[in-house]
């Protein structure tokens, strides 16, 4: 295969095969007729092998050595034999990051999604990962969307978003790489406007006062806040978002002006989590419900009167319950 159709198949730029070739060795084997090189199966299999390796955590150096143990290339003068393609992820990935371990799960082979399509979420999830490493924007793009327009903004969250930026994220933090900061803010920024675009302009919500969505003053991370503002909206449940990293005079004053009929607060870090925030929220006439939402919280310490809340998808559920009695 030439260069541009492998690189179509795995989700990558061509330059990025081409850089992985110079540096690493993992390009054609061996020269055909002509002025190109052509992979072949075994060359793909490296590949495959290497993103592997790159979504468990590894370097690129790292996971260009891994590939190459494990399918080493033939000297010049040996006798071609048949390669027998690299075995598919037919196990969970297990990837180790500095905020805890994230498992991406086993690939399904074709046709195995309910709906019998090729990709479920987890080749959502490889093949988002790869066109975020290559920085192919437009690829990342389009991948959140298929996902979200397949599954839903909750699910695909759960299932392929949150997975692969917690684990590009990770990566890059654990290795003090600039460029994995990048991508894991050309991706976050691509699931915001992802995310945006699946929250649809209510005409008629089924709540008469919106839903208040905001960070803790000291918390900057609100992707998970218009997670849940697309899946209130999807029941028909108007909700406004603050964004992130608000100081508590702001949050009180948005209160009051907006009159919420539940106030969500999330809490990525627990350094950031003080449920003292609560007490001071609740001061005056507005009767919100308050809910606790985020890994920072501990349940143990919120207030009374502050529920917390599970995941994105049984959080969306319990809000409309406690709402309007349903869900």
């Amino acid at each position: 295969m030439p260069v541009a159709s492998v690189a179509r198949r795995l989700g990558v730029a061509p330059s990025t095969l081409r850089t992985w070739d110079r540096r690493y060795g993992l390009g054609p084997s061996r020269h055909t007729d002509g002025r190109h090189r052509r992979y072949g199966s075994a060359d793909i299999g490296r590949l495959e092998l290497m993103q592997r390796a790159l979504l468990r955590g590894a370097s690129t150096a790292e996971a260009a050595r891994y590939a190459l143990q494990r399918m080493p290339k033939a000297p010049p003068d040996a006798t071609p034999r048949p390669a027998a393609p690299a075995p598919p992820p037919t196990m969970s990935l297990r990837i180790d990051t500095p905020d805890g371990a994230v498992v991406l799960p086993a690939e399904e082979p074709p046709g195995a999604a309910e709906d019998g399509g090729i990709f479920g979420p987890s080749r959502f999830a490889r093949r988002l990962s790869a066109a975020a490493l290559a920085m192919d924007v437009h690829g990342v793009q389009r991948l959140l969307a298929e996902a979200i327009t397949e599954d839903g903004p909750l699910y695909a969250w759960e299932e392929v978003i949150h997975p692969v930026l917690s684990a590009l994220g990770g990566r890059g933090r654990s290795t003090g790489d600039s460029t994995g900061a990048a991508v894991e803010h050309m991706l976050g920024e691509s699931a915001l406007a992802a995310l945006i675009r699946a929250t649809p302009v209510l005409a008629a919500p089924r709540n008469r006062r919106p839903i208040l969505l905001g960070c803790v003053p000291e918390e900057r991370q609100g992707l998970p806040l218009h997670v849940l503002a697309a899946g209130l909206a999807g029941r028909g449940l108007f909700s406004q978002v603050l964004g992130p990293a608000q100081p508590a005079d702001v949050l009180a004053v948005a209160i009051r002006r907006v009159l919420p009929s539940a106030v969500v607060l999330w809490a990525q870090r627990g350094s950031a989590a003080d449920p003292r925030l609560f007490t001071r929220l609740s001061r005056g006439r507005q009767r919100s419900r308050m809910f606790a939402s985020g890994p920072g919280w501990d349940p143990a310490r919120l207030p009374p009167k502050v529920e917390f809340l599970g995941e994105p998808p049984a959080a969306v559920e319990r809000i409309e319950y406690v709402l309007l009695g349903t869900g």
